[in-house]
């Protein structure tokens, strides 16, 4: 959406003044005479009076929330990458109560036809055998699935919910432009927007008396549970996601986290006995109802798409055991033909016995010889859609193709007809959005929701606006750039507030049992929990670093100071052997680099790249408030990389935030999350990493003995590195020693930051892990934890700060320290061969009886 300023609005009647409908269409706000529509007269008059100002601080709360809360809609091809934020425009929509019920009948039958029509195609094929559709139409069609005929769908509805793209004719006429039967994705956007505008002007939103939408989400709830072969409370349910990746990852998540499933991904799945199974930790989970969002194709390598990688291997048949139920049901695509919108007014006549209520743009199916004719013969005045592209591919506008392209498309349709679908072109509806000074008319597309109820459908009050961002686009779509507006019916008194939270689900228990979390979702959490403490360590190392290097450069002796910046720039490159001259004479490139550059081996950048990614894959596990610091850290790794420092004295001033940050991210990670089973892997994350870390800087700065100033400049540089300074001048006054460091930092088991507190805190943590080691016996995990532990806490000091015969080096250390970070890293590898690999073992994909494993 354009940015305002507080000038952008001058006159508040110049909001609407200049509003001028696009000729030949419909305006949502005003009449082809520019009379003002009745309902809308409120709105405006509250838009006047918050005034320019009023309006630009709204659209920058807007903007705040969605950034904060990481609204995302990504595209493989944006620049922006998988950070593109959500797009709203600050107006919504608004429809009269009485018109949206009328509106409402003609989806509820359209949902039904369509229900009705899908289980005729994958069950007898009537309409097949009795000439109603083209055998060619359905057979033809990429989405039409062989394998999935005749899987039986328990209550009748393999549509379980559905969702319908409208914009109105030059007369006022709701019109279908497209179904969304496959796995309709966006009603968590819908939601999403109605938070954040009923937060941004929240006594407008409840003046307006704006109908809820937590009832639509409580009748998705029920109609999952009632689909799940095993009823409540022993049903369990998840949403099957293709992966961050996707472009609608946030909205997977988001209504994951509402409606209170696991989000899973088609690695985390397997099918053993004819039934499907979650891979947690300690064992195998049984799911019976599966909310996708995974392509049709893409859900069984084995019966479907070979090679695809999002699915599971035989979900089809533990579908066709009914062991498991998938909504939509596999094969729903089919609906999705723009081809059927030609027969749907038949097919509704003999399947419900009605007239059409809701029209669909005039439709002809090339594959009919008498369409085919009228295609050719109006070809200027029509779209065409190509049969089996995907939603929101961009359609051909054969008037305004060159003359070598218009007849090439021309003999396209000659030679295959079937794959070519004609539809008349209609002006889309308006509605306003605010554009610079005044409102203006945008194309509006308006996506309804629907979802299955016990005796028919329930329709989500509202839906998803969407619109196109230049007045004249000829298509509108999230994936072209469009901007999302919420939808607001209009009711005639005050709503009565809703939660999905409120009111009793007789169908759902009061308490479930809690899930465990998957091999995936361990090992992201895992890795968030080590990235995090490699960026606060490396912040903390390099402003320590900065500070010695620029505040006291001119009071020390050079030899002391080279000495000290050698240490720590070992430390925070993880090189042993830095003796670059040019290096060592001049750090500050070095620095500069690992601060700022995401190219240079092990830079700050790169970690926190790392560390988004990883929150990113396990988005619906973290919590509002840890999301939005995980935002923040993103913003500090875009302010590094897009406007680097030039100076070293500078990059403090990026520095410090971030590391508030960061320490932000793990005191909510610690106090916000509960101490569950995924908790426990985020905590052995840092508590691994950070002893890595402590026991490479204490290797790399008191191995090597110096002179008194050099070693005393050192030991405060490591205490300010493991923010131990207040405790060591409390607790020790005889000035800096390494062996009192050493106490306080490796051996002080009430030190957060000490190497033996990380030790103990590990033992603790992967003691509660799952384990199918036998009594008595003690895993490879615990044992080097314990030799870990025991070398520590039976360590000499007086003897490890004792330097070797030659006085150069403290030997004794070096070797205790080095083991340390062996047993360390043995133990990282361990974690991960126990718990984050798994190799699949032959099983049967249907058996007898269903059974639990051990």
């Amino acid at each position: 959406m354009p940015s305002l300023t507080a000038a952008a609005v001058g006159d508040p009647h110049e909001l609407i003044d200049h509003y001028l409908p696009t000729p030949g269409g419909y305006d949502e706000m005003r009449t082809a005479e520019g009379a003002l529509r009745p309902h809308w007269r409120y709105f405006l008059e509250a838009l006047r009076t918050l005034g320019p100002s009023g309006i630009e601080s709204r659209w920058r709360e807007a903007r705040r929330l969605i950034r904060d809360n990481g609204v995302t809609y990504n595209l493989c091809d944006d620049p922006q990458g998988v950070s593109r934020p959500w797009e709203l425009d600050l107006l919504p929509v608004l429809i009269r109560s009485d018109e949206w019920a009328q509106l409402e009948r003609g989806l509820i039958q359209r949902a039904e036809l369509l229900n009705q029509l899908l289980l005729d195609l994958y069950g007898p094929r009537t309409l097949i055998a009795g000439g109603l559709l083209p055998a060619e139409l359905i057979d033809a069609y990429p989405g039409y699935l062989l394998p999935c005929h005749g899987l039986q769908i328990a209550g009748g509805r393999p549509l379980v919910h559905c969702a319908m793209d409208l914009t109105r004719d030059a007369a006022g006429r709701w019109r279908v432009i497209g179904d969304r039967t496959q796995n309709p994705s966006g009603s968590g956007y819908a939601l999403e927007n109605r938070v954040v505008l009923s937060r941004v002007m929240p006594s407008l939103f409840r003046d307006s008396h704006v109908h809820r939408l937590a009832g639509f989400y409580r009748s998705m709830r029920r109609a999952l549970t009632r689909l799940a072969p095993r009823q409540a409370p022993a049903a369990r349910i998840v949403v099957l996601t293709p992966g961050p990746s996707s472009e609608a990852y946030f909205e997977h998540a988001y209504l994951a986290n509402y409606l209170g499933y696991n989000l899973v991904q088609g690695a985390d799945l397997s099918v053993r006995d004819g039934a499907l199974w979650l891979r947690t930790l300690g064992r195998l989970e049984r799911i019976d109802a599966v909310l996708r969002r995974v392509e049709d194709a893409c859900c069984d390598p084995l019966e479907l798409q070979e090679d695809s990688q999002l699915g599971v291997p035989g979900l089809v048949q533990a579908v066709r055991a009914g062991n498991v139920t998938v909504a939509n049901a596999l094969g729903s695509a089919v609906l999705e033909h723009p081809g059927l919108m030609a027969f749907l007014p038949r097919l509704c006549q003999h399947l419900l016995g009605e007239d059409l209520l809701l029209p669909d743009i005039p439709t002809w199916w090339c594959g009919d010889a008498g369409h085919r004719a009228r295609v050719l013969e109006d070809l200027d005045a029509l779209i065409i859609k190509p049969a089996g592209s995907p939603p929101g591919e961009r359609c051909l506008l054969p008037r305004q193709m060159e003359p070598a392209a218009r007849a090439a498309l021309i003999a396209r349709i000659q030679a295959e007809p079937h794959r070519f679908v004609a539809q008349e072109y209609i002006v889309p509806s308006t509605s306003p959005a605010l554009i610079g000074r005044r409102l203006e008319p945008r194309p509006t597309v308006l996506r309804t929701f629907l979802v299955a109820e016990e005796e028919g459908y329930a329709v989500m009050p509202g839906g998803l606006s969407r619109v196109a961002p230049e007045r004249d686009a000829p298509m509108i779509s999230s994936r072209l750039g469009g901007l999302g507006k919420d939808t607001w019916v209009l009711a005639s008194e005050p709503e009565r507030q809703e939660t999905l939270l409120g009111g009793a689900d007789l169908l759902a228990p009061a308490v479930i049992q809690e899930s465990e979390v998957s091999s995936r979702v361990a090992d992201n959490l895992f890795w968030i929990g080590r990235y995090a403490e490699r960026a606060e360590g490396m912040v903390r190392l390099l402003r320590i670093a900065i500070f010695e290097l620029s505040e006291r450069q001119g009071y020390l002796r050079s030899d002391d100071m080279a000495g000290c910046i050698h240490a720590l720039l070992q430390a925070v490159t993880h090189e042993d052997g830095v003796d670059d001259a040019r290096r060592l004479h001049d750090p500050t490139p070095e620095m500069l680099a690992l601060i700022a550059d995401p190219r240079h081996p092990g830079s700050l950048p790169q970690t926190l790249q790392a560390l988004g990614l990883a929150a990113w894959s396990v988005r619906e596990r973290l919590s509002a408030d840890t999301w939005r610091v995980v935002n923040e850290i993103e913003r500090h790794l875009h302010a590094l990389t897009r406007h680097p420092p030039i100076e070293i004295g500078r990059a403090l001033d990026e520095l410090d935030p971030l590391v508030t940050a960061l320490v932000a991210f793990s005191a909510l990670t610690h106090e916000n999350m509960t101490h569950n089973e995924g908790w426990h892997f985020i905590a052995a994350g840092r508590r691994l990493e950070r002893g890595l870390n402590t026991a490479a800087l204490l290797r790399r700065t008191l191995v090597r003995v110096g002179r008194e100033h050099e070693e005393n400049l050192l030991i405060e540089a490591v205490l300010g590195v493991t923010d131990s300074l207040i405790t060591y001048r409390r607790r020790y006054q005889a000035g800096t020693r390494v062996g009192a460091l050493l106490d306080l930092v490796f051996r002080d088991e009430t030190n957060p930051r000490s190497l033996a507190y990380q030790l103990g805190q590990l033992e603790q943590l992967c003691r509660k892990m799952p384990s199918d080691e036998p009594s008595g016996g003690r895993p490879v995990i615990d044992r080097l934890i314990l030799q870990g532990l025991t070398g520590v806490r039976l360590a000499e000091i007086d003897r490890l700060i004792r330097p070797a015969r030659n006085g150069v080096k403290r030997v004794a250390l070096q070797r205790l320290l080095a083991k340390l970070e062996g047993q360390l890293a043995a133990l990282s590898d361990a974690l991960t061969a126990q718990y984050f690999r798994h190799e699949e073992q032959p099983h049967a994909l249907l058996g007898r009886a269903v059974r639990g494993p051990r």
